[in-house]
């Protein structure tokens, strides 16, 4: 099973169609099973997109907002089927973003239907207007019992919406599925794994299995770089990293995994986003586990 996230920053990049025929390229040539996105955005003024745009798309029941033309995530499966992809997708939106978008998170599924979905707010606040406001989104893929989530976390030393209060809620709410079966958190989590006892300690203590510490193979992880949007202010970045690894795959379960990936760093692949992709593929076939497809 192959696995990627990235925080796209979608409409927000500067020549954004290049990057998004960039990424699709590179989709269509990994195929990962399931792919997070995070910050993927729409047009508060766009029109409401053509059908032909919603190939593929699964409704997720307590997402309000209609998908729009120039939505990232469907412009991303509009591309994949007419490179002969097939995509089952689905999108949901947490918040107005920078005042235009209806910014939200997407889960698209490549080698299988999605069959169930599930959203929640993760943030004390649930104001649409609020742009602290915080939303998680998952799935369930038919011949899967997996679930697996994008996640767009806040920051640790947040004074509205702090990090640990948000994965207080976030974890309850996974409780139930975390006793049955086998789940997936991917994502942008906002807390480097070289700050110590914040974020990343919580929830590496919490129980969870960072797949990059337990990969096979593995290069130097970095997600990030340089200053990007939400750690500009000392008060978030307090060691001043230059380079940070905060994008994530955790599972509840130590499944074997055969490496870990960064992807879109300008090396092998283009940078589309102001963060990289983080892909892994796992080893459980060679152990007998196909929990999906």
């Amino acid at each position: 099973m192959k696995l990627l996230t990235l925080n796209t920053h979608s409409l927000q990049e500067e020549n954004y169609l290049q990057k998004l025929e960039q990424f699709v390229q590179t989709i269509c040539q990994e195929k990962p099973d399931v792919v997070a996105l995070q910050e993927v955005n729409q047009s508060v003024n766009a029109i409401v997109a053509e059908q032909k745009f919603l190939k593929g798309y699964v409704h997720c029941s307590n997402n309000e907002i209609p998908i729009r033309k120039d939505n990232h995530a469907a412009q991303v499966a509009f591309r994949l089927f007419e490179n002969g992809i097939t995509c089952s997708w689905t999108w949901i939106s947490a918040k107005i973003g920078y005042g235009i978008y209806d910014e939200g998170m997407a889960l698209l599924c490549l080698n299988g239907e999605i069959v169930q979905t599930d959203s929640f707010f993760i943030s004390e606040c649930q104001d649409y207007q609020y742009w602290k406001t915080r939303k998680v989104l998952g799935v369930q893929i038919s011949g899967c019992k997996d679930w697996f989530y994008t996640v767009h976390m806040g920051w640790w030393k947040d004074e509205q919406e702090p990090f640990l209060a948000q994965w207080k809620r976030f974890e309850s709410a996974l409780k139930q599925k975390c006793n049955t079966t086998t789940v997936w958190l991917m994502g942008d989590f906002n807390s480097p794994a070289e700050i110590k006892e914040q974020g990343y300690d919580v929830i590496k203590n919490s129980g969870w299995y960072d797949s990059y510490t337990i990969a096979q193979q593995k290069d130097k992880g970095t997600t990030v770089e340089g200053s990007i949007d939400g750690w500009k202010d000392d008060k978030h970045n307090e060691q001043k990293q230059k380079s940070m690894r905060m994008d994530y795959i955790w599972c509840n379960k130590a499944v074997p995994v055969k490496y870990s990936k960064v992807m879109f760093n300008g090396i092998k692949q283009p940078k589309v986003s102001d963060h990289y992709g983080v892909c892994i593929e796992t080893n459980d076939i060679k152990k007998g586990r196909r929990s999906y497809l």
